[in-house]
């Protein structure tokens, strides 16, 4: 039994007076007891953390648990997850400080829209057509899975578990690997039937991968009729308002709106926890900006930043991740521009701020194949867990592609300006389309024919032309409709037109970070969580769980606890989490007659960083989570000092220096010549 805990059995038969002697008698710091700072020499020795151990505890603490438990085995209940109290503390300071670092930061506009989109809004962006994954089925009892997961998993497991693979079939395994999202639907169904690769749980022979729409459908209406779908992503609400948005940012670019929200994507096969689920929380960022010029102000503040990068050259070639700076990374032409790199440097700085490690952080570009065909260059800020390299946040140049979508599909220009000092001429290409003619020829279908030809760009539109003019008449393929038509010269008048032009009007290019919450919080976990090793003569550090999470997310900034149960003493802890309540402080109060020992465990689980225990009616100590020290602190102070700590405007050293020390070792020494007396 340790001495605090000596000293609580004993008080609890003990007398007031006796108590009071006994905690009067630590407050002065007599030269001879005074020991010199230890802050930092107490090591944590990190564990490889049990992904079984840690998911165990989070769920005993109500960090998270699965959807519906209560329901636990129902197919339909799978890759959804509820937060408990301390999960969504961590949580909303994970999403107060993106809203500080990024939309107050970078004076970004934040809108909020609805979840339920209408079906026509998300055919313009293409995600009715293209936002699928390629699935297969058991063939004899209809199971369904994710293609590429099964290729990786079989991938992993091989290169892992086979002691004598070859070095040519461990360099075609890696290989694949690193190019697993780049295969077509045909070329992973090759690699399933070339692998053997079956269904896990039967060992039956499977389908060849297909393309499964991951959107959640719905409609709007209680007729029913009306289309919709509950939204993939939060970016196109902010797409479909960006006229609005321009007005009120007086017209100037460039500007950024952000949005927080809920997404919905139907997972083929939900798992890995809080990685890949059914309903998530997105934080999204659309920075538009002149095509013709993505430079940014700001670029200098992050351009001497030095990280992880994995430019696409070296994964081609099979090489790892190297440092590298980003300045560098700009100027050899590795990162498109200076806007995109600027992103990429403020996540870097926001990710390593939550406490994510930076060794086990990278910015994978991707390859060429991967990346949408519209955009200019695209990274991922990836987290090494136990579950591998995961994309956290997609940093992307998507050109100008979706304010170029919506503003065909709704009719409505969708574009920024530059005002001209003196007028310019100009001479641009104009498609007209004849709507007389078109809706003679094609009826119904009329309005999507005059749309498609009026998104033509100049090279199609001058070769439409040309092929006119020799034939008369050209094959022309029509997305909306999904078939080919036949224009006739009759249909479209293509020419140049000569103007005088006061301003230049264009479509804005967007930069866009994309944040998944719920994985950053999961390698958040796993980055950490460790378990405290045995100390000899500490009996309450045996096999400790430990969340070191640092005070800017903490669920709990500190943990309020009597020594020992005590009228006098559950009063003055009373008063203390009044005080921090109304500082603002997150905090937890504990008076029950559980140990002090087992009261630090608890505290240490829930990841706050100090706890205060209450020992005098004058004073009181503050521990630090991870080094165990403590510091004695008069009650009139303890709100402000854990205040400055938790704000990050003093260190644990700073306080350290300031105030009297009380090292476990001495106390506990001290207690035991109080309590036990030779």
């Amino acid at each position: 039994m340790s001495a605090a805990s000596s000293l609580q059995s004993r008080a609890a038969g003990g007398t007031k007076p006796d108590i009071d002697a006994a905690n009067e008698a630590l407050n002065p710091m007599d030269e001879d007891l005074k020991v010199s700072s230890s802050v930092g020499a107490l090591k944590v020795t990190r564990q490889v953390p049990s992904r079984q151990a840690m998911a165990k505890m989070l769920q005993e603490r109500l960090f998270y648990i699965p959807s519906f438990k209560i329901y636990d085995g129902a197919a339909e209940t799978a890759g959804l997850f509820d937060y408990g109290p301390p999960g969504v503390k961590l949580k909303n300071n994970v999403l107060a400080f993106w809203r500080q670092h990024f939309v107050l930061g970078e004076n970004m506009l934040e809108v909020e829209c609805p979840s339920v989109t209408p079906e026509i809004v998300l055919k313009a962006s293409g995600h009715v057509d293209r936002f699928t994954d390629l699935m297969v089925k058991d063939e004899k009892n209809g199971n369904c899975y994710r293609a590429d997961h099964l290729l990786k998993d079989f991938c992993t497991e091989k290169l892992q578990k086979d002691l004598n693979i070859a070095e040519e079939k461990a360099k075609e395994l890696k290989h694949v690997l690193a190019l697993l999202d780049d295969l077509s639907a045909e070329e992973l169904g090759a690699k399933i039937k070339e692998y053997g690769i079956t269904a896990p749980d039967t060992s039956n022979p499977l389908s060849d991968p297909y393309p499964f729409n991951l959107m959640f459908q719905t409609s709007i209406g209680p007729s029913g009729s009306s289309t919709a779908y509950m939204r993939p992503e939060t970016a196109q609400g902010i797409f479909v308002n960006f006229n609005y948005l321009y007005y009120y940012n007086g017209n100037k670019l460039p500007f950024a709106a952000a949005q927080i929200g809920q997404a919905f994507r139907n997972e083929i096969a939900p798992r890995q926890g809080l990685l890949r689920v059914r309903e998530f929380t997105l934080a999204e960022i659309e920075h538009f900006v002149d095509p013709e010029d993505k430079t940014h102000p700001k670029f200098n503040e992050v351009a001497e930043l030095e990280f992880q990068m994995f430019p696409r050259e070296e994964q081609v070639s099979g090489q790892s991740a190297r440092i590298l700076r980003l300045g560098e990374a700009v100027a050899k032409g590795i990162v498109d521009n200076q806007t995109l790199a600027y992103f990429i440097g403020r996540v870097y700085l926001f990710l390593t701020r939550l406490g994510i490690d930076e060794e086990r952080l990278r910015f994978r570009q991707h390859l060429p194949n991967e990346m949408a065909h519209y955009a200019a260059d695209c990274w991922d800020a990836e987290i090494e867990t136990s579950y591998g390299w995961i994309e956290c946040v997609g940093i992307a140049d998507r050109s100008a592609y979706d304010l170029q979508a919506h503003s065909v599909k709704s009719n409505k220009d969708l574009m920024a300006h530059e005002k001209f000092s003196e007028p310019r001429e100009v001479e641009e290409l104009v498609i007209s389309p004849v709507v007389k003619e078109t809706g003679l020829a094609f009826k119904a279908d009329g309005k999507n024919v005059v749309e498609a030809l009026r998104a033509m760009n100049e090279k199609e539109a001058l070769e439409m032309k040309a092929d006119l003019e020799a034939k008369g008449e050209v094959v022309f393929y029509v997305c909306t409709l999904g078939k080919n038509v036949s224009i006739k010269q009759n249909m479209v008048t293509i020419s140049y037109k000569k103007r005088k032009e006061h301003q230049r009007r264009f479509t804005p290019s967007v930069i866009e970070p994309s944040f998944g919450i719920g994985r950053i919080i999961y390698c958040l976990f796993e980055h950490s969580y460790y378990t405290r090793q045995s100390q000899a003569g500490d009996e309450q550090s045996n096999n400790l769980n430990v969340l070191r999470f640092p005070p800017l997310v903490a669920p709990f900034k500190c943990t309020v606890f009597p020594l020992v149960q005590n009228k006098e003493y559950e009063e003055v802890a009373k008063g203390i989490s009044k005080s921090l309540t109304a500082a603002g402080i997150s905090h937890k109060i504990d008076i029950t007659g559980t140990s002090i020992g087992k009261k630090y465990a608890r505290t240490d689980e829930l990841g706050a960083p100090f706890a205060i225990t209450v020992d005098s009616t004058t004073s009181v100590t503050i521990r630090e989570r991870d080094s165990k020290d403590q510091v004695r602190v008069n009650l009139n102070e303890v709100v402000v000092v854990v205040k400055e700590l938790t704000a990050g405007l003093k260190t644990w050293a700073d306080v350290w220096r300031v105030h009297r020390v009380r090292r476990q070792s001495r106390l506990r020494n001290l207690l035991n010549k109080l309590c036990f007396p030779c």
